[in-house]
């Protein structure tokens, strides 16, 4: 049904998050992940996913196991309205330990040519909405790992509701059901993973153009806090390693804001963008 389809692919892993999983011997959603952080990437060019595969390697192959990060990537898929067409598991003795693997995969999505997202269509006086997170994603674990190193992950924590470990095993929100349906009212979306606000941000504007962000519209979740504390990191910092609780914000006209509000109930105006070569200003 499309006149000029564009064929749009994204590739990503899990990253050390996994070493979370292997700690708490919990498999089934880091396969969500891996799904998430290729699917809301490729949404980024305003396409549709179609399909995903998955490569697996392991230092010893457990049927039970696999099965787990399977049905993982299953659920991604479910989430985005994206089949899972095949993939690939290695059995790598020697190479990975016996209780330990990798996961990665990529996804394949389409838009028409002339609906391709265009940086260059923001103009100063456009809305920035955000999408919340469902906390820390699957990018900064390496630091996550090292500020918790003295932390028992399965510690209950009243804030959370649950133990320290499952809260960072919480998979990466997948946004494709959210935002393809108002696509056609959005002009340009980042996706923020590893380098967060300051890196991920700026790369959807045009170069004379900055996003102005108003910190205290953010809705940060509590894990966010509990790593800014016990890790000592200066609030600056955070916003360059994580989503602080923002895990995709859509650039939009103020004509087109209200109705992208209204159709994403989760959603929330954060800022505008403004004239100047900053890139991201938070204030």
């Amino acid at each position: 049904g499309l006149k000029n389809p564009i064929l749009v692919s994204g590739t990503d892993g899990v990253g050390t998050k996994l070493k979370i999983a292997f700690e708490l011997d919990k498999h089934d959603t880091v396969g969500i992940d891996c799904v998430a952080m290729c699917v809301n990437d490729v949404l980024c060019c305003g396409a549709k996913p179609l399909f995903f595969l998955d490569y697996i390697a392991v230092g010893k192959n457990f049927p039970e196991k696999v099965a787990a990060i399977v049905s993982g990537v299953a659920e991604g898929c479910v989430q985005s309205n994206c089949a899972l067409i095949g993939g690939e598991t290695a059995e790598m003795p020697g190479f990975y330990p016996v209780n330990e693997y990798d996961i990665a995969g990529f996804s394949v999505g389409v838009v028409e040519r002339e609906k391709i997202l265009n940086p260059e269509n923001v103009k100063a006086g456009d809305l920035i909405i955000a999408l919340p997170s469902s906390g820390v994603h699957s990018n900064g674990f390496s630091l996550v790992r090292k500020i918790f190193a003295d932390k028992n992950l399965h510690e209950h924590i009243n804030e959370f509701g649950k133990t320290l470990g499952e809260e960072l095993l919480t998979p990466t929100k997948i946004y494709v059901r959210e935002v393809l349906p108002v696509i056609s009212k959005i002009k340009s979306i980042a996706h923020i993973t590893g380098g967060g606000f300051y890196e991920n941000i700026p790369r959807v504007l045009p170069k004379n153009l900055t996003a102005k962000i108003e910190l205290s519209k953010i809705k940060t979740p509590a894990i966010f806090d509990l790593l800014m504390k016990t890790g000592k990191i200066e609030l600056d910092e955070m916003f360059h390693v994580f989503n602080m609780g923002v895990g995709m914000i859509l650039i939009a006209s103020p004509d087109n804001a209200d109705g992208i509000l209204n159709a994403v109930k989760s959603s929330y105006l954060v800022g505008e963008i403004i004239k100047g070569e900053g890139g991201i200003k938070l204030c």
